[in-house]
């Protein structure tokens, strides 16, 4: 054997025996340590002892000490005690954790090497950005939450940086985005005079609060809630069980509205559905409804046979039907309207009354019409869509995001008041809503979750409430009760039977009472209504 290894050896063996008689003297050192600690601890006692006080102190220590050996097993019980308080002192104590890293000095330098490839420029002589600098240059301000995640931040670039181009200000969001968390959304602000960016992480939207009454005025539909930066408006809401206040997105509708008609686009589970039975919940406290649920997926089942719903129609054939009658319906208010204004008179009430064309998914019954060779259904809502704010008549229409480009141009015109729901891009976003955002959407969004621009006002963010499907089993049981609760009930016990149809009907026109028997076991009642026969789904 190599004297190399015999050395080899004789280290592993020393070693082994050293950590054995550690382990073997280890009691025995901590109760010397302990000793120790305890006669430094008797020495400064007895130095800080004024001269005057020792001999009454000797004294009495003697006394303890002749007490202690006449006591049964008082030396046994006093060594013992002694060895105890020694091993007790004796311990190590514990070493100070090391402080936590600041998050300052952790993710902001990563942030700022990943701005210096679009914000370096090696012409200019004191760069702000540069390979080997520090982004104490170039970062102002920041603020970290107690998760030590980015809360706000301001960013200096350089005055040659082209912030008046949407795609440069993109890259920079981007970037930022993705160094702070995608997990969030973040509210760019570009001073354009300073060239300073301030970068603020949004709170996220509660996502409980239930389908309830909202105090609004007849006319007001509460879309959703926002942040209270977006609205000076606060409403009382029950969440979680108690009483609360949230800021709300208010959609004003009627004669005097300038955004009359609403379009909403999200991806699938969204919330599309949900955004449109929070707004049909709403709308038949004063006004008279009219669903196509073009998805045929019976989202809006809950809504068939309701006192003032007129009908909800899944197929072609009975969709055609009442949007057509939803036509004529619009001339004859505008008739009446007419009649009644030159004539001095007060308008009808049946003309007056609100009435809400609510459309789901209407590309899907577009394409199945272009396929059948008949009639598209969006051409049929030409009419409400120019004359709805004058006949008292509302469309609303929801869609996939991927439709969009099959929605006609009328229906884009018309309804000034988008809503965009879901996890889009911004490049969808801004398609969507109409307008460029000033906020960078989460890489994921809990259904309802999305943005609302009304006419020409900037977007907003939006958190529609939990209306869900009471007809859903799988849905929260107190989620269905609250929507139960707010749909309208017909008891038929104190109700007294329709009276009969008349033969003749001013109100409604002839070609809507020809077609709107067609409906799939349709049927007209007193007013002019498409009744849903047993055919209907619920």
């Amino acid at each position: 054997m190599s004297p190399n290894r015999h050395l080899t050896r004789g280290r592993d063996l020393a070693r082994t025996a050293g950590d054995h008689a550690a382990d073997m003297f280890a009691p025995l050192t901590l109760i010397g340590r302990g000793l120790r600690r305890h006669a430094g601890w008797a020495r400064a006692r007895w130095e800080a002892t004024p001269k005057e006080r020792r001999g009454p102190t000797l004294l009495l220590a003697a006394a303890v000490l002749v007490g202690v050996f006449l006591l049964p097993h008082g030396p046994l019980l006093a060594v013992a005690a002694l060895i105890g308080s020694a091993a007790w002192t004796g311990r190590e104590p514990k070493a100070a954790p090391a402080p936590a890293p600041d998050p300052a000095d952790v993710k902001l330098p990563a942030l700022y090497a990943a701005l210096t490839p679009y914000l370096a420029s090696p012409d200019e002589v004191c760069p702000l950005y540069r390979p080997d600098g520090g982004y104490q240059d170039a970062f102002a301000g920041w603020e970290f939450d107690a998760e030590g995640r980015l809360a706000a931040l301001e960013i200096g670039y350089p005055a040659y940086f082209p912030d008046t181009e949407p795609g440069a200000r993109a890259r920079i969001e981007q970037v930022v985005q993705g160094k702070a968390g995608r997990a969030r959304e973040y509210r760019f602000d570009w001073d354009q005079e300073c060239n300073k960016l301030q970068v603020t992480a949004l709170a996220p939207l509660p996502v409980d609060v239930p389908a309830q009454p909202w105090v609004t005025t007849p006319g007001e539909i509460v879309l959703g809630f926002t942040d209270q930066q977006a609205t000076q408006r606060m409403i009382p809401v029950v969440q979680d069980g108690g009483p609360g206040h949230q800021p709300p997105v208010i959609w004003r509708t009627g004669p005097r509205s300038a955004e009359p008609h609403l379009l909403a686009l999200g991806t699938t589970g969204s919330g599309t559905s949900t955004l449109l039975r929070t707004v049909a919940l709403q709308a038949l406290a004063h006004g008279d409804l009219l669903v196509i649920d073009g998805a045929g997926t019976g989202e809006h089942a809950c809504l068939v046979n309701r006192p003032g719903v007129h009908t909800v129609e899944t197929s072609l054939h009975g969709a055609l039907a009442a949007l057509d009658w939803a036509a004529q319906e619009t001339e004859r208010r505008l008739a009446a309207l007419n009649t009644a204004r030159y004539s001095g008179e007060p308008a009808p009430a049946d003309a007056t009354r609100p009435l809400w064309l609510l459309l789901d998914h209407p590309t899907e019954l577009s394409e199945l019409a272009q396929a059948e060779g008949r009639p598209d259904p969006q051409e049929l809502l030409e009419l409400p869509l120019r004359h709805g704010r004058a006949a008292r008549v509302t469309v609303v229409v929801v869609d996939s995001v991927e439709a969009a480009d099959r929605i006609s141009p009328t229906v884009r015109s018309a309804a000034r008041t988008r809503v965009a729901l879901g996890a889009l891009t911004g490049p969808d976003l801004e398609r969507a809503l109409g307008a460029p955002m000033e906020i960078a959407p989460a890489a994921q969004t809990p259904p309802g979750r999305g943005y609302a621009r009304i006419g020409n006002h900037p977007p907003v963010r939006l958190q529609v409430p939990a209306t869900v499907d009471p007809l859903d089993e799988e849905a929260p049981a107190r989620l269905r009760d609250a929507v139960i609760a707010l749909l309208p009930h017909r008891d038929t016990r104190v109700e007294a039977a329709a009276p009969p149809m008349p033969q003749h009907q001013p109100d409604l026109p002839a070609a809507a009472a020809a077609t709107a028997p067609v409906a799939e076991g349709g049927r007209i009642v007193e007013g002019g209504r498409v009744e849903l026969g047993k055919e209907r789904i619920g």
